[in-house]
């Protein structure tokens, strides 16, 4: 068999995208879900310990508490591919996790003689769903957020550089009211902000209440115990809300409303992506070549905007695996059927393919020159766009057909300053009105748009 290396992984985000991917694996590899495994179980081991209704499960000495923490502060990967191991006989990844800290328990007698009490009154989900919720939480706060936040300061700080540079819009591909540089990528900023403002108050949900979530065994050993009081405040000792009502499963509400935020934040991206690309095109931006770098294969003068492309490339591949998970995990047959566990395997790769995309976003934004020659030559040769200001003005005086007269006159074609002047001093205006249409020019007619790059701030 091929040994498994980045050169020969099936999937790009472990092969091609590795060292993109990489600061991931803590978190969603199966290293990470087999220790939040672990951590879940031997924080349960540990409540019950705690609890004096289990009267036959003693509290923990300093020494076991000890030896407990140790296992958890110091699990690898070599503990990972021992609990593996186990599951190559169970077949079964949970109870293969429960076998291996058997295993660890028989070195200290204390433990041994109570490591019944693993996985006591658990199902299988009870220590998925908050292992993944555990997961999610630590990925997002200390992975995704920050990324998104940085990718905000930096619009931020490129919106305020580029305040004032005036620049062509372009509405259904076509020269319409000038803006600025700054605002268009402020309103970008802005829309991720929303989003990650939602994605900041996402709340993480777990349950641990049994088989089919009516602490059914947990009852009939323990008939004097709140399990659900009990339950409740073992979860949210882990950092997470406690959901009451469940069947085998946590539903995965919560999950799909994590992912239906993500993939607005992908969206958003693949949007300022497209935009950026086109802007390359239209000689907006120039960008900065790389020593050895190549554009093309049989064209040497091409630099070509591939960041944009691969970070868009990704975050579609992202997306369409998001949106799947949001519709799939929240629906699953009766008590429960294992198409959410399957499925929640790709997580890793939901997340690879952001990773991946966030990365060539950085590398494509650290490339652009901003090209004011540019900018100000496209303006300059579209004088029809101050059309609106003008019909807007006659509007304001009463002067006849307004919208029609600008049509007339501009409609399809291209029109100089000069034409332009030679309307304005015809119409009846007072002069002050006059004085300020024949001070206009495309590239002075952006409204607010640079105190609104401005004041678009950061976090």
């Amino acid at each position: 068999m091929t040994d498994l290396t980045e050169i020969t992984a099936i999937s790009p985000v472990d092969g091609r995208y590795a060292s993109k991917t990489e600061h991931l694996r803590p978190y969603c590899s199966e290293h990470g879900l087999i220790y939040r495994r672990v951590l879940v179980e031997l924080r349960w081991f540990q409540a019950l310990c705690s609890e004096p209704a289990l009267s036959e499960l003693p509290d923990l000495s300093a020494g076991a508490a000890e030896f407990i923490e140790d296992i958890i502060s110091n699990f690898s990967p070599d503990d990972s591919a021992r609990v593996k191991e186990i599951e190559r006989t169970t077949n079964h990844d949970v109870k293969a996790v429960e076998y291996f800290l058997k295993e660890r328990f028989n070195g200290m007698p204390e433990l041994q003689e109570n490591h019944e009490f693993l996985h006591f009154a658990c199902t299988s989900e009870d220590i998925n769903n908050l292992a993944y919720a555990l997961m999610l939480r630590d990925l997002n706060h200390l992975v995704v957020i920050p990324a998104i936040n940085g990718l905000c300061r930096r619009l931020a700080t490129l919106s305020a550089e580029y305040a004032g540079q005036p620049m062509l819009s372009r509405t259904h591909g076509q020269p319409a009211s000038p803006t600025t540089l700054g605002k268009e990528l402020a309103n970008s900023q802005q829309r991720l902000l929303r989003q990650l403002g939602q994605l900041k108050e996402q709340t993480y949900l777990g349950k641990i209440n049994g088989a089919v979530g009516n602490f059914n065994a947990h009852l009939v050993a323990y008939p004097e115990l709140d399990w659900s009081q009990f339950a409740q405040q073992f979860v949210e000792s882990l950092g997470l809300r406690w959901n009451p009502y469940t069947t085998q499963i946590e539903p995965h509400d919560w999950i799909a409303e994590l992912f239906h935020v993500q993939s607005r934040i992908n969206t958003i991206l693949v949007d300022f992506c497209r935009d950026t690309w086109g802007y390359i095109s239209l000689g907006y931006f120039q960008q900065k070549t790389v020593a050895g770098e190549v554009g093309s294969s049989t064209m040497p003068h091409k630099v070509n905007p591939i960041d944009f492309e691969n970070a868009e490339g990704n975050l579609g591949i992202s997306n369409a695996l998001l949106l799947h998970l949001a519709e799939k995990l929240p629906v699953s047959r009766w008590q429960r059927d294992l198409t959410d566990s399957t499925s929640l395997r790709s997580v890793g790769t939901v997340y690879g393919h952001i990773a991946v995309a966030l990365s060539s976003l950085e590398k494509g934004l650290g490339k652009l020159q901003v090209m004011p020659e540019r900018l100000l030559e496209d303006l300059d040769a579209n004088w029809e766009v101050l059309a609106e200001p003008i019909q807007t003005v006659m509007r304001r005086y009463g002067l006849d057909n307004p919208y029609e007269e600008l049509k007339a006159l501009t409609r399809g074609k291209r029109l100089s300053r000069e034409d332009f002047r030679a309307f304005i001093s015809g119409l009846d205006l007072p002069q002050p009105a006059r004085d300020a249409l024949l001070a206009l020019t495309p590239a002075n007619y952006v409204g607010n748009a640079a105190a609104m790059a401005e004041n678009s701030g950061g976090e």
